[in-house]
């Protein structure tokens, strides 16, 4: 479904990722994998020296902003919840609905309770989270509920493929497993799901494919069945 090879960090780099699966993609910092999703995403301008092309159900796609991406189907949710993820004075509601407005799903720019309250719902419903109500602010969450919230708000904009970064980073035990029952739930459905984590109990517990970045590009691929710590962290290494 995807296929890149573009960037300064992200060089001679090329990978697909198909609807259905959970691709895992693991690497040390400074490897590239986020600069990666994020030229996918349209948040990073793609090098023009290096050049490249994104490829979306085979068709060269340029995204020059999220927002083109997101009405794509491609939407990335990031490592850094707190400071790009959420806006932490507004309530759960009003979150979710914001990210409905990015994708127009929502009918109206204009806050209408009735939407805002029936869109919350059912999306704290689906993901369990876990608040007073959806009025709630969501700063007085946990991790585990900010991190839902993060992705509800990437969901009600009905992606065909979601990038998911470090998505259980500073989240409680019980939140994890929830957070893995739901990625496994949408590839299930169809979409499909890159999981970048530096975890390696992570991505090797999830995956249907094991992708190893190092220095800007993909240097291996393993099935779960042939993935072990040790060689995974020696294809991130040498």
């Amino acid at each position: 479904m995807q296929n890149l090879s573009m960037s300064k960090i992200v060089k001679n780099n090329s990978f697909s990722v198909y609807a259905g699966q959970i691709t895992g993609l693991f690497g040390l910092i400074g490897s590239g994998r986020t600069e990666a999703a994020k030229v996918i995403s349209g948040i990073y301008k793609r090098d023009f020296f290096h050049g490249g092309e994104v490829r979306l159900n085979n068709k060269p796609v340029r995204y020059r902003t999220p927002r083109s991406a997101v009405m794509d189907g491609i939407v990335y949710v990031t490592e850094d919840r707190k400071i790009e993820g959420f806006f932490e004075s507004m309530s759960i509601a009003e979150n979710i609905h914001r990210g409905a407005q990015a994708a127009n799903v929502s009918s109206s720019f204009i806050l209408r309770y009735g939407e805002v309250k029936r869109m919350a719902d059912e999306w704290t419903k689906r993901l369990n989270i876990k608040a007073i109500n959806s009025n709630a602010r969501v700063i007085e969450l946990s991790g585990g509920n900010q991190q839902k919230v993060v992705i509800a708000r990437s969901l009600v904009q009905k992606p065909k493929l979601i990038i998911v970064d470090e998505p259980t980073r500073g989240v409680d035990v019980g939140a994890i497993a929830e957070i893995h029952q739901l990625l496994n739930r949408l590839a299930d459905d169809g979409i499909a799901v890159v999981v970048i984590s530096s975890y390696l109990p992570e991505i090797m517990n999830i995956s249907d494919r094991i992708l190893v970045s190092r220095a800007g590009r993909i240097v291996e691929e393993f099935t779960p069945n042939e993935a072990t710590e040790e060689r995974i962290m020696y294809a991130a290494v040498h």
